[in-house]
């Protein structure tokens, strides 16, 4: 079988082809802010996305009608269990209206899959998309009655390196306490327990620690103020779009933004020293829900390029747990072997429900 893996994150889109588990090649292709910036909603990016993942497999010489399964990345529509998922109309229509209540550039995986194999007549597939719902209920809870914390996370990524270093050490995923942290355009930080996401940071909804693309957490009042002077909208960009070092330098590009580290410009230098102090605040509040109790702090990502974050991470939260470092993701690999497994009959795809995990509460 051959399998078109679609993968869109904040700053790139990651195209892979496998036949079965072979991998024929994977090519990353990087967007500036400028670019992306030019759409005005994440769903405008729809056709200049798809003109980049038909560009890649023209180059790489690969025919589009030999695709047997489509399968992009997910999220945006309403909370989902973890697994494999078939892409059909209903779950094209929630994801495209963010009926999840975020707006997450994961969701164009989805919609390419979809209208990909529904052109060509091939099924479609996603994988542990960004609103995987595990959240335990002391989590969900905030101080305003009714209004309650999403899941929204690098759920695909996290739960690959997871279950990879789990493996490597000799153990089940589901029998660990983790912390994983997933840093690159986006960052999010979440405790796995007993294979399970308890709780976490919500990347694109304005929580946890600023990165490339996203502002991060920001006192609420802060945040009101902004909004009231420069509009809601422009503030829910820079939730996922347009802050963090966009907001800053005007790029999501970290490696002009290292570079005017590494060239002592002092602006630059205070931002990302800050950012990675934020990465391990959040670290000790993820120790703090696990108890104490965690078996590895694993960090993933592209900004793992960078030695300089392992080396704050490390001195900050190193005596927190053991920190083990997986540069780049296991995203396309997981997709793929997770839809072979569907393929093969080893595992059954869940269908989507219309219906988030979490509506509220009994006593409510």
């Amino acid at each position: 079988m051959r399998l078109l893996i679609i993968n869109p994150g904040s700053t790139s889109t990651k195209i892979s082809v496998f036949d079965d588990e072979r991998e024929v090649f994977t090519e990353s292709v990087f967007h500036d802010a400028p670019v992306l910036l030019r759409y005005k909603t994440t769903n405008d990016q729809l056709p200049f996305r798809t003109e980049v993942v038909l560009d890649v497999l023209s180059r790489h010489a690969v025919d589009i009608s030999t695709i047997d399964v489509f399968v992009g990345r997910g999220g945006c529509a309403y909370s989902q269990k973890e697994g494999v998922m078939a892409i059909d109309r209903r779950l094209f229509d929630d994801t495209a209206c963010d009926k999840g209540g975020s707006d997450h550039p994961a969701k164009l995986g989805v919609m390419m899959a979809y209208k990909l194999g529904t052109e060509y007549g091939k099924p479609m597939y996603t994988v542990d998309p960004t609103n995987v719902d595990e959240l335990c209920d002391e989590a969900r809870i905030t101080g305003i009655k009714g209004v309650y914390k999403r899941a929204q996370s690098h759920v695909l990524n996290q739960k690959g390196i997871a279950r990879l270093h789990a493996a490597s050490i000799g153990r089940r995923y589901e029998d660990c306490s983790f912390i994983v942290c997933h840093i690159d355009g986006g960052i999010t930080i979440a405790a796995h327990r007993n294979g399970k996401m308890i709780d976490g940071t919500e990347g694109a909804g304005g929580d946890g620690p600023f990165t490339p693309t996203r502002l991060g957490s920001i006192p609420i009042m802060e945040t009101a103020r902004y909004a009231a002077e420069h509009g809601a909208d422009v503030l829910e960009a820079m939730c996922s779009r347009s802050g963090g070092f966009v907001s800053h330098f005007g790029t999501s590009d970290s490696d002009k933004v290292h570079k005017m580290v590494e060239d002592g410009d002092a602006h630059a230098s205070i931002v990302w020293s800050a950012m990675i102090y934020q990465i391990a605040k959040s670290i000790g509040a993820m120790a703090v829900v696990l108890e104490g109790h965690v078996d590895a702090i694993l960090l993933t990502g592209g900004l793992m390029r960078f030695d300089d974050i392992e080396e704050g991470i490390r001195k900050r939260c190193g005596w927190i747990a053991p920190v083990y470092v997986y540069k780049g993701e296991v995203e396309q690999e997981a997709m793929c072997t997770e839809v072979l497994k569907v393929l093969r009959g080893e595992k059954e795809a869940s269908v989507y429900s219309g219906k988030p995990v979490f509506s509220g509460f009994a006593w409510q």
